[in-house]
């Protein structure tokens, strides 16, 4: 093998790729880097919240339907305040409503209404809290692959610059460039097919979280209009 073709292949490591590169070649590359970090840093952090946000709402479910306490006991032991749950947060909103309003409201039906607009407005707030960072994951995965190609559209017209400067087409002048400019768009990929696949998954888990509350206020507004069918039926 010729002197020239071992040091062409000596100097195809991805660290020697990018520090050929130029300097706007080299800034696409770094922040590429960057947001591939933020991208899996995200995607640990936010598995965990969900992770534990479900087993919060297991444990709160299995407390809140064992019949062990009343409405108004039970909402003694969650307190939104001292970095309780979204599910706890809303069922003390909605408590809170239903306790306030009159005897009147609560035989109408006005109160149940009022207090499903209280805990639907608790829930989005919630749920909107919970969607901190997703949108740094969907705009990785969707301009990520485009940012690459700049950088390896520039490296290849650089490489073509080098090639008329030298006028020289062989291999050992054009290799090096057009793997600077592949390396790029390989960064850029490799940001962005862990961003879409991370905002697919907690996407669908903030999805699921939602039915689950969702799920809950309408069983608890069932229990509310029972209690108000009971009084009134007593009257």
């Amino acid at each position: 093998m010729e002197p020239t073709a071992l040091a062409v292949h000596a100097d195809m490591s991805f660290w020697s790729l990018f520090l050929q590169a130029g300097l706007f070649v080299k800034a696409i590359m770094i922040g590429l880097f960057v947001a591939s970090v933020a991208v899996w840093a995200v995607w640990a952090a936010k598995g965990r919240q969900f992770k534990a946000l479900h087993r919060q709402a297991d444990a709160f479910e299995h407390v809140f339907w064992s019949g062990s306490h009343t409405l108004e006991s039970f909402s003694k032991t969650v307190n939104p305040q001292q970095g309780s749950h979204p599910m706890a947060s809303v069922y003390v909103v909605g408590l809170e409503e239903w306790n306030a309003a009159t005897e009147e409201e609560r035989r109408d039906g006005t109160a149940v209404q009022r207090v499903r607009r209280m805990m639907d407005a608790t829930a989005r707030r919630e749920l909107e809290a919970l969607e901190a960072w997703l949108p740094l994951l969907a705009s990785t995965g969707a301009t990520a692959p485009f940012i690459g190609l700049l950088g390896t559209v520039w490296g290849i017209m650089t490489s073509f610059q080098s090639i008329g400067v030298s006028k020289n087409t062989s291999l050992a002048v054009v290799a090096p460039g057009i793997a600077e400019a592949l390396f790029a768009t390989a960064i850029g990929l490799f940001a962005a097919i862990p961003a879409v696949i991370a905002y697919n998954r907690l996407n669908g888990n903030l999805g699921r979280y939602a039915s689950r509350i969702e799920t809950f206020v309408d069983e608890f507004l069932t229990v509310l209009e029972r209690q108000s069918t009971k009084r009134a039926g007593r009257k």
